[in-house]
């Protein structure tokens, strides 16, 4: 170790708090592997504004010994700490440090536990699903949240019925995150749920990400559903039920997608004009034409896109 890192190690220990936060400057600015255990040790130090500077150092030199540490950095009182921490493991964590996430995912804190459940998304292991399922049945809505969303990140799973209730979750951001997360899972009552979801849930981004679970699955029983939601008093949603019968077309939409081309909203009436167009069917034609008239120029072009796909379509039949 040269003499100028020997000399910025010592000043780590100096009581004074401005030689300490000097000393930890300059050895983040030198950003050599010796300085590790070091910095590792100045995540213990009194003052919030080293601890920063030590994890922002930490993260910049990159060494995999530093990552039991900052994990324990997750339980900081600071939030500025847990959130510096957290977004250093996020790039340094490796499926290596599964068993380690996992056992602190058993303590008692639960800001570590919110972070450990994050970081699990990275890694994205099945065997972290035992350790992930409890907090489905959490007291904290912040924990049930974490856990619904991170269930969408881990490889393999098809079907999980811990998950299914929590769709009637009394926490909406709850809810949010479970629409979700249904949209990859397998169970023979998801679509049903969804459907459930999007025509009486109370929040508007429930019923919203509901419509685009059921876009995922592409399953025809979810078509009366979609229809009625078309009617939804909020326009994303709209928008968003227009997308999925873009890709679940059915006529018996026709009347609604229809009426969709008078929506207030230009993005709703695009995503109508497309499904529309994805049908192929005659009985659309002249609801197109009026459309070419629409204000909104990107409307009048997909519908025009709309009029040349069906009329393309009609040609190739005629010619088989």
């Amino acid at each position: 170790m040269n003499n100028d890192i020997k000399y910025w190690l010592e000043m780590l220990r100096s009581p004074d708090i401005n030689d300490r936060l000097v000393a930890v400057k300059t050895l983040q600015h030198l950003g050599e592997e010796e300085t590790v255990d070091a910095l590792i040790i100045a995540l213990q130090d009194e003052d919030i504004a080293v601890q920063k500077i030590a994890i922002s150092a930490l993260w910049e030199i990159a060494n995999s010994l530093a990552i039991p540490a900052l994990i324990e950095c997750l339980s900081s009182a600071d939030i500025d700490i847990r959130t510096e921490a957290a977004s250093a493991l996020n790039e340094l964590v490796t499926q290596d440090d599964l068993l380690l996430l996992l056992d602190k995912l058993q303590g008692d804190d639960i800001n570590t536990q919110l972070n450990v459940l994050v970081l699990l998304r990275k890694i994205h292991d099945i065997q972290s699903l035992p350790y992930i399922l409890p907090f489905l049945k959490s007291n904290n809505p912040e924990l049930r949240e974490a856990a619904i969303t991170t269930l969408r990140y881990i490889n393999q799973i098809e079907k999980c019925p811990q998950a299914l209730d929590l769709i009637f979750d009394d926490s909406t951001l709850v809810r949010r995150a479970t629409a979700l997360t249904l949209g990859h899972l397998q169970d023979t009552q998801v679509i049903t749920i969804l459907a459930q979801a999007l025509m009486n849930d109370s929040d508007w981004q429930v019923r919203r990400n509901a419509a685009k679970s059921l876009t995922i699955h592409e399953n025809q029983q979810a078509i009366s559903a979609l229809e009625i939601a078309l009617n939804d008093e909020h326009w994303q949603v709209r928008k968003s039920v227009a997308q999925a019968l873009q890709i679940i077309p059915d006529i018996q939409v026709i009347p609604r997608l229809i009426q969709a081309l008078t929506d207030e909203y230009a993005d709703v009436r695009k995503e109508a004009v497309i499904a529309l167009g994805n049908l192929a069917h005659p009985d659309v034609i002249n609801a197109l034409k009026q459309a070419l008239d629409d204000p909104d120029k990107e409307v009048s072009i997909q519908a025009q896109r709309a009029i040349q796909k069906i009329q393309t379509d009609k040609k190739v039949l005629r010619k088989q």
